[in-house]
């Protein structure tokens, strides 16, 4: 079934082109359309269209759809293109002419585009906890590590005394900066679409504001071209959003694959989170985080494909959107499942000791060591070139290290103030 059925044949090759894995994906949307086609059928009865009657009956009939699709009992067989058709053809075959009205006042265009924001909606607001849930648990971590020394790099070379509370907190830090692009997506998920049918309105005297406020949206799109502009700019917005949150993941994953190999060798994890080699039996793979790394990767190539997909693209609706359809269930289903693996491993860290005397961290301290002269009354630049002419000539001593207590150092890590901005 064809919302746009005219009684003539396609092309049956041309149909599995165009349709592609609609249904597969539409999977995802079907609550959503559900919810959107009960809160319209609510208005078209308010705007008299729909008889007393037939409101009712309409919104029984979404309610079993409704439960089918919560027992995982919705099915979108092969004669239909889409969740849309599915669900029309359901409330007609059971309602008759009822159920032909349920399209009035609306297109297929702002169908998809409800679905998706309230989709985005819904999933960002997951998306957003899940990663506090991990900021919290990074936060814990460096309370529990603050006093664990841990040499800071730059360049891959040793640099500066750092510990394990910094090296944790600066994660959580950054977290939040990617909280904050969520919400910024949020904002712009959270206007409502429908009634833009088309993408340039109705001559029904439908109430949009009705249908704002029955599904939960904080203001709607008012400027039906806009609305249907959205398209494409809504799902930019949240890959986008998403590949911030990924890049941090990936960069977080690739950290903990250097520090866990034997050249660093300063974190470990369970036997059972890691994985082995089928020929060399004293491997301990971090297999989970290589594939985080990986995974968080292709988030942030989906986010550059989908500004590729759709930047030239003239205003009204246009096929080329069907493709980030795809993209943007992708995004948002696998930056769950990353922000899940990672909390559950992180949380089972095993930190070790580093032994700090090692020849390779000797100039560790050759910062602290120039600020103990400049203390002492000498110019930085004299200081310097003092400890550096000792480094150079191979009479550098080093020292046990000054304590760092600015704000946001690794004996002044602030994490109350880190935390305090989670909430903000």
């Amino acid at each position: 079934m064809k919302l746009w059925d005219k009684g003539i044949s396609i092309d049956k090759k041309i149909e599995k082109f165009t349709v592609g894995n609609d249904r597969e994906l539409d999977m995802y949307l079907a609550e959503y359309d559900i919810r959107a086609s009960k809160a319209h059928a609510k208005m078209l009865g308010e705007i008299g269209i729909l008889e007393k009657d037939e409101v009712p009956a309409l919104l029984a009939e979404l309610d079993k759809l409704q439960k089918q699709v919560e027992n995982g009992e919705f099915v979108i067989e092969e004669e239909f293109e889409d969740v849309h058709s599915k669900i029309e053809y359901e409330l007609t075959k059971v309602l008759g002419d009822t159920g032909k009205k349920i399209h009035t006042a609306r297109s297929r265009n702002d169908q998809v585009l409800v679905a998706m924001q309230l989709y985005f909606k819904e999933n960002l607001i997951e998306i957003h906890q899940k990663t506090e849930g991990l900021i919290d648990i990074l936060l814990g971590l460096a309370e529990q590590y603050k006093d664990k020394l841990l040499p800071g790099y730059t360049h891959l070379q040793v640099a500066m005394p750092s510990s394990f509370g910094l090296w944790f907190s600066a994660y959580a830090e950054i977290l939040i900066d990617d909280l904050y692009q969520l919400e910024a997506a949020l904002k712009v998920a959270d206007q409502n679409p429908l009634g833009s049918a088309a993408g340039y309105g109705s001559s029904f005297p439908i109430d949009r504001e009705f249908t704002t406020k029955e599904l939960g949206f904080k203001t709607l799109k008012y400027n039906s071209v806009a609305a249907q502009m959205s398209r494409g700019k809504c799902e930019r917005t949240v890959t986008s959003a998403i590949a911030g949150l990924a890049n941090t993941l990936a960069r977080f994953a690739m950290d903990i694959c250097l520090y866990m190999s034997q050249n660093f060798g300063f974190i470990s994890f369970p036997d059972e989170l890691t994985t082995g080699s089928s020929i060399m039996p004293h491997k301990k793979n971090p297999d989970v985080f290589e594939l985080i790394r990986g995974k968080s990767n292709k988030l942030q190539a989906i986010s550059t494909e989908m500004v590729l997909i759709t930047n030239n693209l003239p205003s009204g609706y246009h096929r080329d959107y069907q493709l980030i359809k795809e993209n943007s269930i992708t995004s948002v289903e696998g930056i769950k499942e990353i922000l899940d693996i990672f909390s559950y491993s992180i949380s089972q860290i095993i930190v070790r000791d580093i032994n700090l005397d090692d020849e390779k961290y000797k100039y560790l301290f050759t910062v602290d060591s120039i600020n103990d002269l400049v203390i002492d009354g000498a110019s930085f630049r004299d200081a310097y070139k003092e400890i550096g002419g000792q480094v150079q000539n191979g009479t550098y001593k080093p020292g046990e290290g000054r304590k760092h207590r600015h704000l946001g150092s690794k004996d002044n890590l602030a994490l109350d103030k880190i935390a305090a901005k989670k909430k903000l």
